[in-house]
């Protein structure tokens, strides 16, 4: 595999929950639009209703927000390597997304920069863009792929550098993670847990140090693939 220059990439996370508590809460525009999105995932979820599945509508970028986004950077190299993650966390989507975007065009600062996530090309990036969208901020362009030939797309995906081609299989970071030998990062939440932590225990600071966690493991798993020596747990610089 290519070697990555790791410390020109910022490595992302984002976490997504429902824009509403619950299905009783949704607006009458929003529900009707949700049951017909939800009766495509009905046929695949025996006895699943609209409202039990509503839950899930946090992944779709019509019906869910992002409610934080963790981003690492890698500085040094071999075993004096570190990273420093920062978090963008809030009930407000916007601002949130607005800070975002004002420190990625600050990172790049017009140099050649990469962006890297799990499965970032089918869910965090376009997600991200289209949030952009629905609030009016422009994308930046690291992370814009309109109009660009595909070498031009600054985007690494660990999962798909993962398939190595193969294209029949999802390989979860979990997975990945226990596959490599690195500590899993969903040793307290994961994924779908993350609704009810957010709009039940109403706990977003737990939801944030879940996502600072996907976000290391994602350097670290790259960092395994470039066949370079993983970062020291003393080496995690957390940026509040």
């Amino acid at each position: 595999m290519a070697a990555y220059p790791v410390n020109s990439i910022l490595f992302l996370d984002i976490e997504t929950v429902p824009q509403y508590p619950a299905y009783d809460t949704l607006p009458e525009g929003w529900k009707q639009l949700w049951d017909t999105k939800s009766n495509s995932l009905i046929r695949y979820h025996e006895g699943e209703t609209h409202e039990s599945l509503y839950p899930r509508a946090g992944i779709y970028a019509e019906f869910g927000k992002i409610i934080c986004i963790s981003c690492g950077v890698m500085q040094g190299s071999g075993q004096q390597r570190k990273i420093v993650v920062k978090s963008f966390a809030g009930d407000d989507e916007r601002p949130l997304l607005q800070q975002f975007t004002d420190m990625l065009n600050k990172w790049v600062n017009g140099e050649t920069k990469y962006l890297c996530a799990h499965n970032g090309k089918e869910f965090d990036f376009p997600y991200l863009c289209r949030r952009m969208i629905v609030h009016g901020l422009p994308i930046p362009s690291v992370l814009n792929i309109s109009g660009k030939k595909p070498w031009e797309v600054n985007h690494l995906d660990t999962l798909e550098l993962w398939k190595f081609g193969d294209f029949k299989s999802y390989t979860s970071l979990a997975l990945l993670a226990h596959t490599l030998g690195i500590p899993t990062p969903k040793d307290d939440i994961d994924g779908s847990m993350v609704w009810k932590v957010y709009w039940e225990e109403k706990n977003l600071q737990r939801i944030v140090t879940y996502c600072q966690k996907d976000v290391v493991t994602v350097a670290q798993i790259l960092l395994r693939m470039n066949g370079e020596p993983m970062i020291k747990d003393e080496n995690i610089e957390i940026k509040s």
